[in-house]
């Protein structure tokens, strides 16, 4: 499973405004409404009890929010770069800059994990953050999810 996959051209935003988690869910539940076909609300719920259960902020600046919902078809991806970091509550008490939400059909099961994995390995990389907050277009954060990609691939 690649990150093209996951996260489409359109699933991209650099420099999103957000002054609070809670904004940014509700900003991003928005956004992936319009790709997924999926009500508005119903996807602000589900981002909402999972927090609930524990931040989905690993550290270092990065959140991975992520749910299922019973309407999906396949898994998608949204990367999204924050003009100015956001209290996320992470695990390291750090503001949060990047975040990638995963949303996935209720029956994804192993697919849904392997997709956390996966944009988990990605972010890990240090130069790779590094580019993702130099970075002031859609077209250049995709552009370096599609190169990451590739490099990756062997």
């Amino acid at each position: 499973m690649e990150l093209t996959d996951l996260i489409g051209p359109n699933a991209v935003a650099a420099d999103l405004r957000a002054n609070s988690k809670k904004q940014f869910l509700q900003e991003i539940a928005k956004r992936a409404a319009k790709i997924t076909g999926s009500e508005e609300r119903d996807i602000f719920d589900v981002l909402i009890e999972r927090e609930k259960l524990g931040t989905t902020g690993i550290g270092q600046g990065i959140a991975i929010p992520h749910g299922k919902l019973p309407n999906l078809d396949k898994l998608y991806g949204f990367f999204v770069k924050l003009e100015r970091p956001i209290d996320f509550d992470s695990i390291d008490e750090q503001p949060v800059d990047l975040i990638c939400l995963l949303l996935a059909p209720e029956t994804a099961g192993a697919d849904h994990l392997k997709a956390l994995a996966r944009v988990s390995r990605f972010l890990r990389n240090a130069s790779t953050c590094e580019k993702l907050r130099g970075t002031e277009s859609d077209d250049g954060i995709y552009a370096l999810l599609s190169a990451t990609t590739t490099s990756h691939a062997a």
